[in-house]
């Protein structure tokens, strides 16, 4: 018996020491005191409460360790979120400290630059001709595309002695403070303005008759400077009275062969701008400017321009009488209307057109003759919508004058008079009433019928030739026997005018 026992001991004695081993949970054998004790809490009632017991306190121990670890990583946590806030507040202040000092070398360029145009200004002001001359360059280079740089050397004071270098008689300060006065004025009314008042436009006038006008960088100043300041309203009248157009017409029509192509597209720009107001067009009158450009028409680079100064000239009774005393002015306007390739040039045309046929029964009754029923009626069908409309408002000013030359050929009032009184049962066949017998009254009608069918058939005929010509069919397409077909039940109704 003690033999199993003593070896049932060794059994539980080796387990117990895998068993731990394999755990790693103790790394020491136990003594034979401590051994026996522990087989004879096992064996008494109170060992396993007492196993339990240390098993709990063993838990309890684990348990407080880990909640100790999270408690440890809980404080961790905010540890961390201050490391990140605070990074966040150094890049915060590193970007305001960014924009502070890029404001400051902002507000550090601008003081350069505010030192520099009162530098040129004040070279502008000394009494050496060079180094106002190297002011004026300066100026005519810093205002070239700096808006900015404008307004400061206007408000510095530059254009009152550039206008005073207008006077001298070196060439190179009169073109350099030319063309500083230009830039100055480019999209700034305020200071074209300025230079109108400084008496800029004045000192030109006088440049013009100098012997430097003879100079091509002179002369082709001037014009761009009428050019830019005629574009605000206040100066046109006061650049109109000046004396500058007859200028500007010599330039446009270079006569003595040394105006540039960009001189006389200036010219013609700053005329169409003076003829804006309306007091100009007499001293656009006073030249020979309505019939030049009239005769220019078909300069395709030109032609839309030209027709836009003569909607302007048009607008006043004395310039309607100057474009209707030029030789073949409506056979030249009326061929415009058949420029397809030019919609504005048409358009503007037509406008010329309108308001003369209807101020004018003279003008009217020239149109007819030069032809301008057909292309009426091809631009109502092909023309844009602006010249359709304006061609439809000329064809009814000729369509009224129609009926009216009608009635009075009939005879007038006393029309009604010898058609509903005739006279039956006379010995005459042929009762005169007024001085017109009813048969050679109806001879009239009759021939007048005749006259306007005829007319109509025309009309027709060249306006289908014209169509079926644009649209590049065949001229076969169309046989004549199809023109009459279509043409022979035609009325007067269909009369264009």
């Amino acid at each position: 018996m003690a033999k199993i026992h003593q070896n049932n001991v060794r059994s539980l004695v080796l387990d117990h020491h895998s068993t731990a081993t394999a755990n790693h949970h103790h790394h020491r054998f136990w003594t034979a005191a401590s051994f026996r004790r522990k087989i004879f809490d096992a064996v008494s009632c109170g060992g396993s409460s007492r196993l339990r017991q240390e098993f709990q306190e063993e838990d309890n121990i684990s348990i407080t360790t880990s909640s100790k670890n999270l408690e440890s990583k809980n404080e961790e946590k905010p540890k961390r979120r201050s490391k990140g806030s605070e990074k966040l507040s150094d890049l915060l202040s590193l970007a305001a400290d960014a924009e502070r000092e890029s404001t400051e070398i902002e507000t550090r360029k601008k003081e350069e630059a505010l030192e520099e145009l009162k530098h040129v200004v004040k070279e502008l002001q000394v009494e050496d001709e060079v180094k106002r001359r190297e002011g004026a360059c300066k100026v005519r280079l810093l205002a070239k595309e700096n808006s900015e740089a404008r307004v400061t050397l206007a408000m510095l004071g530059a254009i009152p002695p550039l206008a005073g270098m207008l006077d001298f008689e070196d060439v190179d300060s009169q073109v350099a403070a030319l063309y500083a006065l230009l830039n100055l004025g480019i999209g700034n009314d305020v200071n074209k303005a300025a230079i109108v008042k400084a008496g800029a436009v004045h000192k030109m006038l006088q440049l013009i008759d100098s012997p430097n006008a003879q100079n091509p960088s002179v002369s082709e100043g001037i014009v761009a400077n009428f050019l830019g300041l005629s574009a605000l309203d206040s100066n046109k009248p006061i650049i109109g009275s000046s004396g500058a157009v007859p200028f500007l017409v010599k330039t446009l029509k270079n006569s003595d062969g040394k105006s540039s192509s960009q001189a006389k597209h200036d010219a013609l720009r700053a005329l169409y701008n003076l003829s804006i107001f309306p007091a100009n067009t007499s001293y656009i009158l006073e030249t020979d400017l309505i019939p030049f450009v009239l005769n220019t028409l078909g300069d395709m680079d030109l032609s839309e321009r030209i027709l836009s100064v003569l909607s302007n000239v048009v607008s006043t009774s004395e310039g309607r009488k100057a474009i209707s005393v030029v030789p073949d002015a409506f056979p030249i306007l009326v061929d415009v209307l058949n420029w397809t390739d030019s919609p504005g040039c048409q358009e503007k045309s037509c406008y010329i057109l309108m308001v003369m046929a209807h101020k004018s029964y003279g003008d009217r009754h020239a149109m007819i003759e030069a032809g301008i029923a057909s292309s009426l009626l091809e631009l109502t069908l092909l023309g844009s919508t602006l010249a359709q409309k304006r061609a439809s408002r000329i064809l009814e000013c000729l369509q009224v004058d129609k009926g009216k030359q009608v009635s009075e050929s009939y005879g007038g009032e006393n029309l009604s008079a010898t058609v509903s009184a005739p006279i039956f049962g006379s010995s005459s066949a042929s009762t005169n009433t007024g001085g017109v017998t009813i048969d050679e009254e109806e001879d009239m009608m009759s021939e007048e019928k005749k006259a306007v069918k005829q007319l109509v058939q025309q009309s027709l005929q060249n306006n289908m030739r014209r169509i079926v010509k644009r649209a590049n069919l065949p001229q076969e397409f169309v046989p004549s026997e199809h023109f009459k077909s279509l043409t022979a039940s035609s009325t007067s109704k269909s009369l264009p005018f």
